[in-house]
């Protein structure tokens, strides 16, 4: 064993014998391996930033004008297509309410609403318009017994009073008798068809005066339906 000087480690000892290596070179590689390594990321980030070349291919085929027109189009007549929708909503609204007032006016079945319409509610109607009816007469009355009985005199007063106590039981009577009649004919003529509500509806419409009636009177006073 070969010895070196006094108090050192043998000279062999823990070394290659051949070729020893530096520590110096082993930390030099490692970095030189990690200073590579950053380039190339840095280098593949600053291609990704970097726009493509005009003739570079893109990765998927090119569409054609006559599709990217098409595109363009639809998504340019989306916002128009609802402005539209919304427009023809609002003017077919317009124009059925205007074929319902003329209906109305015109007695027009097609148009009617939907209480109106039906063979059932036209018979009551007919009915109504056919005869006198002594609710139809209560608004002159009522403005006519109002005036009597503001006059400061006890005797019109007392026949204001009478006159309100005879014209509600001649309504109550006559609207009673009324309802038995049509209720009797509409089972007649009509005995398989839904007369639910026809009797009330025919009564409402004695209640308004025959101008004023909606739909207007398609028959004459006197007149059978």
């Amino acid at each position: 064993m070969t010895t070196g000087v006094a108090g050192s480690f043998p000279t062999g000892l823990g070394s290659n014998p051949g070729h020893p290596l530096p520590l110096g070179f082993v930390f030099r590689s490692r970095a030189t391996k990690q200073e590579k390594a950053a380039v190339a990321d840095k280098a593949q980030l600053t291609d990704s930033k970097q726009s493509r070349h005009p003739q570079a291919p893109k990765g998927r085929p090119t569409p054609k004008r006559s599709e990217a027109q098409s595109q363009r189009r639809s998504v340019a007549n989306t916002s128009l297509t609802r402005k539209d929708a919304s427009k023809r909503q609002r003017e077919e609204r317009r124009s059925a309410l205007e074929r319902q007032r003329q209906a109305l006016a015109g007695g027009d079945e097609r148009y009617l609403p939907a209480r109106d319409k039906g063979p059932v509610r036209k018979f009551a109607r007919d009915t109504i318009d056919a005869r006198f009816n002594v609710a139809e007469f209560f608004l002159p009355m009522a403005v006519v017994i109002l005036v009597l009985s503001l006059v400061r005199v006890g005797a019109l007063q007392s026949i204001a009073l009478l006159l309100w106590l005879v014209v509600i039981v001649l309504i109550v009577l006559d609207s009673i008798l009324t309802g038995f009649r049509l209720k009797k004919r509409l089972a007649e003529r009509f005995p398989d068809q839904n007369r639910k509500g026809a009797v009330a509806y025919a009564l409402m419409r004695s209640l308004q005066m025959r101008r004023l009636r909606l739909p207007k009177p398609q028959v004459k006073r006197g007149e059978r339906p």
